[in-house]
């Protein structure tokens, strides 16, 4: 009798586990967001959906979509996240149409067409300021207010063929000030070879201001160092949304559908804003409560086309090594 209650027991315990397994879902991501960040979702995203497993593919953007086109006959990857909408839309035959439930709390303008994606999260572009290092100089307001003489090697801006953030800055200048107000800036600044390097030298003192990410500014302000600022240029910043996209044909498609919901869900935006300072495209969530970053609302902002800056990038990047040879 015991050997048959031993044995019907064991039955149930290995159907348990057979279900458990059969409701265990495996989809691959690829990713070109930052350690922290992609550390901050998954985390989030595991008490939210734990029969998820989520396996890992990270690079840079353009490397993984090229990784992904190369690989259009046989998708190794389900699910992509994160880039900039133009380089997203400059690969659209490799992009799965997908409308989340979610969908509905992010604004269209943060949407791709056709819901062949959508924004995670907004970089916002902002001067990062070291009071310390002002010297005697009023804490710029505008950009115009860089392109003056006295502020020759006193600012840094990253190269944009080095950074697609930096790249959609010099792209917002030239849109907003023309070759003229372009060429000033390139003659005012100091030109890094990345955005770290922008924005931990202004963090070391080693420039008294950066041109860089609100997100990157904001974890030096959240991590005590009182003298760092940031300021929203009275002309108007510049926004670059980063989307995340289902890969055509993907194997996994059910699970990459579920992290989809999951990257893009209430909770997990949350916990990127609140770890990571990435600033959510969902418009229920009131950054000001949980962070000491602005309202959306309250930033005057300078519109741009992404789909312009993406298709007009080769002669962006030339217009800027003229700007630059005519200062060096």
């Amino acid at each position: 009798m015991n050997t048959i209650r031993f044995l019907t027991r064991a039955a149930v315990v290995l159907a348990c586990a057979a279900a458990g397994f059969a409701q265990a879902q495996t989809v691959v991501l690829y990713t070109s967001n930052n350690p922290e960040t992609v550390e901050t979702a998954l985390k989030a995203v595991k008490a939210k959906t734990p029969s998820l497993n989520v396996q890992q593919v990270t690079g840079g953007t353009g490397t993984l979509m090229k990784r992904i086109q190369a690989e259009a006959q046989n998708p190794r990857g389900d699910l992509f996240w994160s880039g900039a909408f133009g380089t997203l839309g400059a690969f659209q035959d490799q992009l799965e149409p997908y409308k989340s439930p979610d969908l509905a709390a992010v604004p269209a303008q943060f949407r791709g067409p056709n819901d062949l994606w959508v924004g995670t999260n907004l970089h916002v572009m902002v001067m990062m300021v070291n009071e310390r290092q002002l010297k005697g100089l009023p804490m710029p307001k505008s950009w115009s207010d860089l392109m003056k003489p006295e502020w020759k090697g006193k600012f840094a801006i990253t190269d944009p063929s080095k950074s697609g953030t930096a790249y959609l800055l010099a792209y917002g200048l030239l849109k907003q000030f023309g070759r003229d107000g372009l060429e000033k800036i390139a003659a005012n600044a100091v030109i890094t070879s990345s955005s770290g390097t922008t924005y931990k030298g202004v963090a070391s003192g080693e420039y008294a201001v950066g041109l860089t990410i609100e997100f990157a500014a904001q974890e030096y302000v959240a991590g005590g160092q009182k003298e760092i600022k940031l300021v929203y240029p009275s002309e108007g910043s510049y926004l670059a949304p980063e989307g995340m996209f289902i890969i055509k044909g993907a194997k996994n498609a059910d699970a990459a559908k579920a992290l989809y919901n999951a990257l893009l869900s209430k909770d997990v935006q949350q916990a990127l804003l609140v770890r990571n300072f990435r600033r959510p495209t969902r418009s229920d969530i009131e950054v000001s409560k949980l962070t000491t970053l602005p309202e959306l609302k309250n930033i005057k902002v300078f519109p741009l086309d992404q789909a312009a800056a993406a298709a007009e990038y080769e002669q962006m990047i030339a217009l800027w090594n003229i700007a630059v040879s005519k200062t060096r």
